[in-house]
């Protein structure tokens, strides 16, 4: 378990050189660039009920979005109390149309290392917790994610009902037709294995990016730890079952531009199996062995050792038994399969106690619940 610390940037931790910082207003660059004003929006975005005084806070990480960058940051309400953007070495422009949009509540940080989606995160988040912000949003640059919906996903965490918010976009028919066959197979596949890794077996759509959490719970997490590539969403949680934090899920519709998805498929098959069954063992061992000791931890200490040997001992049963060897007899049959059927009922007990124990008192401290301003 990770001890409780505010976390560095990953640039910091592994001796790369920190973020460059621009906050606020930059003064105009020499070069000229040709940026146009997004289109106000038609109705504008409302604060959810309960926001009082709550500090909110989106972290943007930014890479080859010169295109949607602008949209994004325009199109954040104005009770958003700070934009953190984080540019992760991009070899387009964005950088330069963040630093022209003249947005007070802007903080750009440059990295001067490319580090993947989870790394610009990592410094975006520490970036949260030394500004005392009591709220922060994950937004990516490439406008799929809709502000308007930003009112919704914030209500658990100011009712205080939960850690971490996460959207998903599998809530309806309409929504899925949106999406593209091959992530619609893709997601299915793979939520089951993060259901299985981080112990959230409430939560779908895994992939989502679009999240917000409590600070508060990111000063109990060791940032640069944090996966620094696609990983970063699955193994994000995968942390927070390890704190038991609280997630809940809020149905969203899709959103598609003209952005150009950076994810391999192949990636994902080779990358992610591996990472999501260390995060698992890394989870039992934590919450089940660490922690806590419950039936659980008995169903898994006699489980998986009578499954691995009785796989073991069929497979050798099978290799060295002569071809020309007369019908086993039912002693030989069940002696062999015993383990086996024993092994699996332990398994499927403590993956059904583990469902029942989904976390669900937050571990955050309360916000104060005020409406006013």
């Amino acid at each position: 378990m990770a001890p409780d610390t505010h976390g560095l940037p990953p640039a910091t931790s592994a001796g790369l050189p920190p973020p460059l910082r621009a906050t606020g207003p930059v003064p105009i660059l020499d070069a000229p660039l040709s940026v146009t004003d997004a289109p106000p929006t038609k109705h504008p975005i409302l604060p959810p009920a309960g926001l009082g005084s709550t500090r909110v806070g989106v972290v943007v990480p930014a890479y080859r979005v010169a295109g949607q960058i602008e949209r994004v940051v325009r199109g954040l309400p104005e009770w958003v109390s700070a934009i953190i953007v984080v540019e992760d070495k991009s070899p387009d422009d964005t950088a330069a149309v963040v630093e022209r949009l003249g947005d007070a509540r802007v903080t750009l940080l440059r990295h001067a290392v490319n580090q993947g989606v989870g790394g610009a995160m990592a410094t975006g988040f520490a970036e949260a917790v030394r500004r005392k912000l009591d709220i922060v949003v994950k937004m990516d640059g490439d406008d799929q994610m809709d502000p308007a919906c930003l009112p919704a996903i914030l209500a658990p965490l100011l009712a205080n009902e939960a850690d971490m918010v996460k959207c998903n976009r599998y809530s309806s028919l309409k929504s899925l037709q949106q999406m593209p066959l091959v992530r619609i197979l893709g997601n299915a596949g793979l939520t089951f294995f993060v259901k299985l890794a981080s112990g959230y077996w409430n939560t779908f759509d895994p992939a989502n990016g679009y999240v917000a959490l409590r600070t508060s719970v990111l000063e109990k997490i060791e940032l640069e730890r944090l996966p620094k590539r696609y990983y970063f969403e699955s193994g994000f949680l995968v942390e927070l079952g390890i704190l038991r934090a609280v997630v809940r899920d809020v149905p969203i519709p899709a959103r598609y531009g003209d952005e150009v998805s950076n994810l391999s498929p192949t990636k994902v098959l080779l990358e992610f199996p591996p990472r999501l069954m260390y995060g698992l063992l890394r989870r039992l061992v934590w919450r089940y062995f660490v922690h806590d000791f419950t039936a659980l931890s008995v169903f898994v200490l006699i489980g998986v050792p009578m499954l691995v040997f009785g796989i073991a001992n069929a497979t050798h049963y099978y290799l060295t038994r002569p071809a020309d060897a007369a019908p086993a007899a039912a002693g030989d049959v069940m002696s062999v399969a015993l383990p086996i059927i024993l092994g699996v009922q332990f398994v499927l007990q403590a993956v059904v106690l583990d469902v029942s124990l989904v976390p669900r008192t937050p571990i955050s401290p309360p916000l104060p619940r005020s409406d006013a301003r």
